[in-house]
């Protein structure tokens, strides 16, 4: 479990799970979530690559994880 706190906190991937989230839980449709969360990790990423970083695979499979845990929830709690 500590383990898993620590790799979170690697990279800021938790903002990129939590701002992920809030993009999943504001959107419409699936479809809006999906273009909307790939085009802002995509996004996100090639701002650290313009700034001399590498892209980083696992920060944008984090934010994707995020817009897809936060579509669920929004799902589960409005019905659509």
């Amino acid at each position: 479990m500590i383990k898993m706190f620590e790799w979170l906190s690697a990279s800021n991937r938790y903002k990129h799970v939590i701002g992920g989230m809030i993009i999943g839980g504001l959107s419409n449709t699936d479809y809006c979530a999906a273009l909307c969360g790939t085009g802002v990790a995509a996004a996100l990423e090639y701002k650290d690559k313009a700034h001399g970083n590498c892209w980083d695979w696992c920060d944008f499979c984090m934010t994707i994880a995020g817009v897809i845990i936060g579509r669920v929830i929004r799902i589960a709690v409005c019905g659509k």
